[in-house]
């Protein structure tokens, strides 16, 4: 397919400039290129052609919850909304905390995906020696929880946690809460509400001294044993003091910010209430402001979305009942982009922390770039255009989102994977053209 007069946005430059893709790479890049002889054109009439999103954080339920979602319908709405390559988080039924379970995952992932995917492996307080035995292409990273989770992977023992960041071979990718904290705050809230706890106490309940105290240790067992580590969805201003601004290239230690922690802020609670219960916690108007401006110091490295569906009916159940977590995959560019047109952040910082940077700091072999040679994820944007979120329109198994009903000042026109049209003007190709990603 030969893409013509498109605005590439790309590596901080903007260019006029079409496209060849060929064999599911992009073979050329020039001001104007010329039809070969039987190849399909695309015109993208200058609208913005730019890295697709690679997403390091989402939760689409399978093996185990697939009643949430699954691979097929997540990746499906994922490449709806311009995200063309994920990193699936390890917290399934059963938990992935052994490199046979990895495998059976990446198997059972084959040729059902519609966007690019990648694995996690899950720490747990008894798995240390599969930890080790880890090859650097076999999954993304390693995944601790730090703070609650589900089933075992809690990893709550000093030791365990000691001889994760001395000798794991991979990435240590955290969740960071305090437990304890967290549970004492759950007890105050139920002497004070009963079972009846208002939603707006959840970002005191998974509180910035609960935060705070989590991604002090995690970053000083990094310090303390040289380990790579990336601490995930940071969500208030006090934690940013664990990090410096500055390239990724280079860091050893780096962090995350979600869409919904850079776009909602306490406020919502008001009107979304459960439907934007997350862990960890949306919080203060402040908290939000400090993260946009984090990430444009190059402070926040990365932004992903946490994608972490729960059916309709869950949520509806009162605070401690209602699970956390929401679905984001389809609209998180639109969100990010709406912030862009907002003035709080701009395309080029949005490009490099939702592709390029994600390449770079996971070692993503030939992704997240817009670059001859590389594999064709590509996403066009209508800066133009609008997009309301109608339930009709929703991709998610689980039926809704939390910005049904929004506008949003742009439109997803086209998503390539792997140089084959996955998307295209409300239409998701039914063929999955997602791989399996690879790592240096």
């Amino acid at each position: 397919m030969l893409i013509t007069n498109a605005h590439i946005i790309n590596e901080g430059h903007e260019t006029a400039a079409d496209l060849l893709i060929r064999n599911g790479r992009i073979e050329k890049i020039a001001k104007k290129i010329d039809a070969p002889a039987g190849v399909e054109v695309f015109d993208a009439a200058g609208h913005w052609l730019l890295p697709g999103v690679i997403d390091d954080q989402v939760h689409f339920r399978e093996p185990g919850l697939t009643h949430k979602g699954d691979l097929y319908t997540e990746s499906r709405a994922a490449v709806a909304g311009g995200t063309t390559s994920y990193f699936d988080m390890p917290n399934n039924k059963p938990a992935i905390t052994t490199r046979k379970l990895l495998a059976e995952k990446y198997a059972n992932a084959a040729g059902r995906s519609f966007a690019n995917y990648a694995f996690y492996f899950g720490g747990a307080n008894d798995n240390l020696e599969e930890i080790a035995a880890l090859q650097p292409d076999e999954a993304c990273a390693l995944k601790v929880f730090m703070g609650a989770s589900t089933g075992n992977m809690l990893v709550d023992d000093p030791k365990t946690l000691e001889g994760i960041f001395s000798r794991c071979p991979l990435m240590v990718v955290t969740h960071c809460e305090d437990t304890p904290m967290i549970l004492a705050n759950e007890a105050a809230a139920r002497e004070k509400y009963g079972e009846d706890v208002p939603i707006s106490e959840h970002p005191r309940i998974r509180s910035e001294a609960a935060c705070y105290k989590s991604t002090e240790l995690a970053t000083g067992l990094a310090k303390k044993y040289g380990a790579n580590l990336h601490v995930l969805h940071l969500t208030t201003a006090r934690e940013l003091s664990f990090f410096t601004p500055g390239p990724v290239k280079g860091k050893k230690i780096t962090v995350e910010a979600c869409a919904h922690h850079l776009y909602f802020s306490e406020a919502d609670y008001a009107t979304l209430g459960n439907l934007i219960k997350c862990n960890p916690a949306i919080k203060t108007e402040a908290d939000r402001k400090a993260l946009l401006h984090a990430v444009m110091e190059d402070r926040i490295d990365v932004i992903a979305t946490d994608h972490a569906p729960h059916t309709a009916e869950e949520k509806a159940n009162s605070y401690f009942k209602a699970p956390s977590g929401l679905p984001l995959v389809q609209h998180s560019l639109l969100m990010l982009i709406e912030l862009v047109k907002r003035g709080e952040l701009n395309l080029r910082t949005v490009v490099n922390k939702t592709s390029h940077a994600v390449a770079e700091r996971f070692g993503i072999r030939d992704r997240g770039y817009v670059r001859e040679g590389y594999f064709a994820d590509l996403v066009l944007v209508d800066p133009h255009g609008t997009t309301t979120v109608k339930k009709e329109d929703i991709l998610y198994k689980c039926g809704w989102s939390p910005v049904e009903g929004r506008t949003f000042p742009a439109r997803i026109l086209a998503t390539w994977v792997n140089g084959g049209l996955a998307y295209r003007d409300g239409v998701v190709n039914e063929k999955p053209l997602g791989e399996r990603m690879h790592f240096s």
